[in-house]
């Protein structure tokens, strides 16, 4: 009887116990499958993103030249060539070579053979070579490592560029920033406990002198360039402007930057910065990196930098196997070019961006670059295209061809230095003809650059309006 009362006891306790489940389970306090929420709407359909679509075609950066537009005639450009050389401005020493853009027919000339002092045309044969040997996704680098003790050590990968606060990554000059490159740094420090240190720089990546002996002294006095260094803040500049004066050690000053940047990160820097050697195997802390590779060459092309073109030539001359030199950069760069076809047998160059004394290009051979690089066959050169300035709009050409029908038609890279007025590029004729352009006048009369500048600009300008049939 004991036992029946234990077991009905046992079994009334079991079904309160289960009842009170069920009832937690349909008000969904306990897990299971009883419910009396109502029950749910049907699922929305998934949903659909309005930019899911596919792309559009994309459009080509320079349109397809038209074949089926008539050409001008030879004679009629020819004349307009010895209209421009009986011009006492320019002179008949002058190089001249004018061709058309899809055929490669040379239209007129004068000496196209023929070595003339190129000036900053030069630029044209750094750009190619730039962009024929390095990859397109090259950055600069400018790094932090340890060295020995509680040593850091700055090391400079070609990037005088340098902005001496935040990085701007919108910007070519200024991409990578001295703060965010300390910012990084710091934080390692912190977390390992260091707060004081010592700072070396390591500026090997170049070899030579900085100043080419090309240079004419009162050109650099001028800030025309600067010391070519692997690490600089804002190519040197000691003030701002186009042509300001440079300080003389550039690495040197950007790791004083450094030097204060840490310390506003609460990092102790003893002692002034000086050079030293960083290890292969040395443990990164930071590290920043500049624009890529094409983006510097537009850079240099737009504004004539002089300095930054001089960066680019030593680092082709670096992925050749040549020092990192004036000389090897010269080599390199004119190697580069032969490489790609052109005749660089009568060229010479003392520098990679024109500046110095004792450069000479062919015409004929600046023409072949340019047609290398309007060619759809050539992607890789197609940034050189339109990165050169375009007359009326942009770089170098903003305040030429400013009028129409010539403004925003002519692509070209300017030169100029005492006595050479240059002028190397494309221009769209008034049948929508595209024409390659070379003119190298190296024996212009005293009196600066205005008077050639004119004569040439408006040789420019005739072609594209003559049609010259």
């Amino acid at each position: 009887m004991r036992a029946a009362r234990v077991v009905g006891v046992g079994a009334l306790v079991v079904a309160l116990a289960g009842g009170a489940y069920l009832t937690a389970d349909a008000y969904d306090v306990a897990p299971g499958v009883l419910t009396l929420a109502p029950a749910p709407s049907p699922a929305r359909p998934f949903p659909t993103a309005p930019g899911a679509v596919p792309a559009p075609d994309p459009k080509p950066v320079l349109t397809a030249l038209d074949p089926a537009v008539e050409r001008p005639s030879a004679a009629g450009v020819q004349a307009l060539v010895a209209a421009l050389l009986a011009d006492a401005r320019v002179g008949s020493t002058a190089g001249i070579v004018v061709a058309d853009a899809l055929t490669g027919q040379v239209l007129a000339q004068n000496l196209p053979d023929e070595p003339h002092t190129p000036a900053s045309t030069a630029k044209l044969v750094t750009a190619v070579a730039a962009l024929s040997q390095l990859d397109a996704s090259t950055t600069l680098p400018t790094r932090v490592v340890s060295g020995s003790g509680n040593q850091l050590v700055l090391v400079g990968g070609g990037d005088m560029m340098l902005a001496a606060g935040a990085g701007d990554p919108t910007a070519v000059d200024g991409r990578a920033g001295l703060a965010d490159l300390a910012a990084q740094v710091a934080k390692k420090l912190t977390l390992a406990g260091t707060t004081t240190v010592t700072l070396g720089v390591d500026d090997t990546l170049f070899s030579g002198p900085g100043l080419s002996p090309a240079w004419v002294p009162s050109d650099v006095a001028a800030g025309y360039a600067a010391r070519v260094s692997p690490l600089a803040i804002d190519v040197a500049k000691m003030a701002a402007g186009e042509y300001p004066p440079r300080y003389p050690d550039p690495a040197m000053q950007a790791a004083g930057q450094f030097a204060a940047r840490l310390t506003e990160l609460g990092i102790t820097v003893t002692g002034k910065p000086a050079r030293a050697s960083a290890d292969a195997g040395a443990s990164e802390l930071g590290a920043v990196q500049s624009a890529p590779l094409p983006e510097i060459v537009e850079y240099f092309l737009h504004t004539s930098d002089n300095t930054i073109a001089e960066v680019v030539a030593r680092l082709v001359a670096i992925k050749m196997g040549l020092p990192g030199s004036f000389d090897g950069a010269s080599q390199s760069v004119l190697r580069a070019a032969g490489q790609l076809g052109a005749d660089t047998s009568r060229a010479q160059l003392v520098d990679g961006s024109g500046l110095g004394t004792g450069s000479a290009l062919p015409p004929t051979l600046l023409m072949h670059l340019i047609e290398l690089v309007i060619d759809p066959t050539h992607p890789t050169l197609r940034q050189i295209a339109i990165g050169m300035p375009i007359g009326g709009l942009s770089g170098t050409l903003s305040d030429r061809f400013t009028s129409a029908p010539t403004r925003g038609l002519v692509r070209a890279k300017t030169g100029s230095l005492p006595h050479v007025t240059a002028l190397a590029g494309t221009v769209v004729d008034a049948d929508g003809r595209q024409l390659v352009f070379v003119v190298l006048a190296d024996q212009t009369p005293d009196g600066g650059q205005w008077g050639p500048r004119a004569a040439i600009d408006g040789f420019v300008a005739k072609l594209q309006a003559c049609g010259c049939r």
